[in-house]
């Protein structure tokens, strides 16, 4: 329905909102990249959009000018590296504008802040390679600054030389410690840069209009997102789990290559290599040699890890929480095609001795909410999806493995399926309602289970993480709400809205797309070409609605609160819709007309006591504290030393602290120490989190609740 209203009152709003843009700035002495006019109309869609049909209701304002401009001036120069004050007070001409600039498809303005950008840019990287050569004193005491974050604007060009002379130091030094000569060390530099200004050479007026739009969308909310033709194309490559890689999702931060997240079920995540917050510096094929990939543009990098299943990559990786200086970890992974079926759930059954007794636990892990719709809609017999896989698992763990309590592992679940959400959370309650959905006009449609009896109603617990996400909050929270099991971890993520994709040819008039077809074009030699393809606009993720809980309270923003909490290894103040300043409100609504299950609150309270007698006691629980206080320590810190001596003393010193620790934990399990180098092995690894889950699941057993 929705659908059919946007198709019949955009595209009115479209071309009644046609203005003549203003003639594009010039910048001199680069190559200046320009909008086109496919762009224009994207940018009139999006707001049009935006305006009637974001969940917000929002108007694109001066206010929302203000915010645009700074995000965009940030998505560019994040650590302030190549703008100059003088650049920033010209930009604020700008500051109240952009809002009725978008609106008339007057896209002028940020494609000249990115056109002074590319200079600046290109003007340190010549001044850096300039620079490589230059004698360098290793033993001085000074530093380099690597965040700028928070630092005023440079002043002049003098200042801003010395920035990047004292960041090539630093890039060399880097290399130094690896044990590699200063000849190869400035050869491997000069290629570097050489590398980042073919990639800056290489961008079109398609990768400009993408980071403007992040930084327009980004200003509503965190999950209304414009895809260009190409991200698009991509984005829902990956929704339909087709890829064939390593199965990682990549960001770019600093000039380097950054795991975001290890895709569940992919070859990096059954390696166990590689992890949220790893960095690659260098790629290689097979046998190959390595490339340094350090500053390639995103595209082009993730095109060399990509490739046929069945092909090996080689990553050169700095681990999470380690510095860029430290000795980077070198793994091997054979790429895969990454679908649907390999997000399968799986299940384990672990046994636990609590007060002389044994007790088998079942863990299921679910890491997405995945449905073979095709299959579904076909009425296939055996389609896959996730409520059918862990009914299959919970019959085994029941009759076969004769568990006596069972967790469902959500950790890193981003969600997927709502119907799914549903289902599965119908295999522990005997129907009744399971979330509430509000949508723009405040209406309120309440889903449930429908499906009589339960699949287990034995101890259950959930167990979660900080990214545990949108439809597996649903979950969480519907099993808490019903008081039909404990949840056990962290707080969860906050996501608690609905996207619906829109795909913006289909809401233009075929008239308009018909013009910008025939419209004439200069190739490279500056001869005219016609074409008669049909532009792609790309497409849109607009909020539209709200997820709130059986109980009233929305999973927005403030997600699921555990009823046993554990230490949280990603930071709760990077990681989370309540760290984004866009992210809609938590609220409440009227709760759903459900009958729990049981009440466990004396329960949780028992089990929480128990918890924290034993992580008193803990080595894992002291030595995971203090990991995530010097992570979050590191995480503070802007500079670093240039003095060779004292950086390599530094990182020494690191690895022996590590290799302490890991013999002690090694010590309580009766494993034998290892020394630095040697390999441990997979059998060897312990996962703290999930024992203590387990821990809790015996008081559970013990402690016999009525269910």
């Amino acid at each position: 329905m929705l659908k059919r209203i946007l198709v019949a009152t955009f595209t009115v709003a479209v071309l009644a909102c046609q203005a003549t843009p203003k003639p594009q700035q010039v910048v001199e002495g680069i190559p200046n990249i320009m909008p086109d006019e496919k762009q224009s109309l994207v940018a009139r869609q999006v707001v049009a959009l935006i305006e009637n049909y974001n969940y917000k209701k929002i108007v694109v304002n001066d206010s929302i000018s203000s915010i645009v401009l700074d995000k965009y001036i940030k998505a560019l120069d994040p650590y302030r590296n190549y703008f100059l004050a003088s650049d920033i007070k010209d930009f604020e001409q700008f500051r109240t504008t952009l809002d009725d600039s978008f609106r008339d498809g007057d896209l002028s303005a940020p494609f000249y802040i990115f056109n002074i950008y590319s200079k600046r840019y290109n003007e340190t990287l010549d001044y850096a390679m300039a620079h490589i050569k230059d004698k360098y004193d290793f033993n001085q005491q000074d530093t380099y600054v690597f965040n700028r974050e928070k630092m005023p604007w440079v002043t002049s060009i003098a200042t801003l030389n010395d920035i990047w002379k004292k960041k090539v130091k630093y890039e060399l030094v880097n290399l130094k410690l690896a044990g590699t000569s200063d000849a190869k060390n400035a050869e491997t530099l000069t290629k570097r840069y050489k590398n980042l200004k073919l990639q800056s050479s290489k961008l079109n007026n398609q990768d400009v209009f993408q980071v403007l739009m992040d930084a327009f969308t980004g200003a509503i909310d965190p999950h209304t997102n414009y895809f260009n033709p190409s991200n698009a194309s991509q984005f829902n490559e990956q929704m339909s789990r087709s890829i064939e890689g390593i199965g990682a999702y990549l960001q770019s931060e600093n000039d380097v290559l950054k795991i975001a997240e290890v895709t569940p079920g992919g070859p990096a995540y059954k390696s166990k290599q590689l992890h949220a917050g790893d960095r690659i510096i260098g790629v290689a094929q097979a046998d190959g040699e390595f490339e340094d990939i350090i500053g390639w543009r995103l595209d082009n990098a993730v095109a060399k890890i990509k490739g046929p299943k069945g092909t090996v990559v080689r990553l050169k990786i700095i681990p999470v929480g380690h510095d860029m200086s430290s000795k980077p970890v070198i793994i091997e992974i054979t790429r895969e095609k990454i679908v649907m079926e390999d997000q399968s759930a799986k299940k384990e059954v672990k046994t636990i001795h609590s007060n002389g007794k044994p007790y088998k636990v079942g863990i299921i892990s679910v890491p997405a909410f995945y449905i073979d719709s095709k299959a579904a809609i076909a009425k296939e017999a055996n389609y896959k999806s996730t409520t059918r896989d862990v009914k299959l698992l919970i019959d085994t763990l029941k009759n076969k493995d004769k568990v006596d309590a069972i967790v469902m592992d959500l950790r890193g679940n981003g969600g997927g399926s709502l119907l799914e959400a549903i289902d599965l959370t119908g295999l522990f309650i005997d129907q009744g309602p399971v979330v509430q959905v509000k949508d723009q006009k405040g209406e309120v449609e309440v889903d449930s289970d429908e499906n009589p009896g339960v699949a287990w109603s034995g101890p259950f617990g959930v167990l979660v993480d900080r990214t545990t996400a949108s439809a597996s909050e649903i979950f969480a929270g519907a099993i808490q709400d019903y008081g039909r099991g404990v949840i056990i971890g962290t707080q969860t993520y906050g996501k608690g809205t609905v996207q619906q994709p829109i795909d913006l040819n289909k809401l233009v008039n075929p008239s308009i797309l018909e013009r910008l077809a025939s419209l004439v074009k200069l190739d490279s030699t500056g001869k005219p070409v016609q074409t008669a393809e049909v532009p792609q606009l790309g497409q849109i993720n607009l909020t539209i609605a709200k997820f709130y809980r059986v109980n009233g309270s929305s999973t927005q923003h403030k997600g699921v609160m555990p009823d046993i909490t554990l230490p949280s290894f990603y930071p709760m103040d990077k990681v989370g819709e309540d760290t984004e300043a866009s992210a809609l409100p938590w609220d409440e609504i009227q709760k759903s007309d459900f009958v729990p299950v049981a009440n466990l609150a004396a329960l949780r309270t028992e089990l929480a006591k128990l918890h924290e007698t034993r992580m008193g006691k803990s080595l894992d629980y002291k030595i995971l504290v203090q990991d995530i206080a010097d992570m979050k320590k590191r995480n503070l810190e802007t500079s670093v030393t240039l003095n060779e001596n004292k950086l390599k003393s530094e990182r020494e010193v690191l690895e022996v602290k590590a290799l302490e620790k890991t013999n002690k934990l090694r010590a309580t399990r009766g494993l034998a120490p290892v020394k630095k180098g040697d390999k441990i092995k997979k059998s060897e690894n312990f996962d703290f989190l999930e024992d203590e889950t387990l821990r809790v699941m015996a008081d559970y057993i013990q402690l016999k609740p009525t269910v």
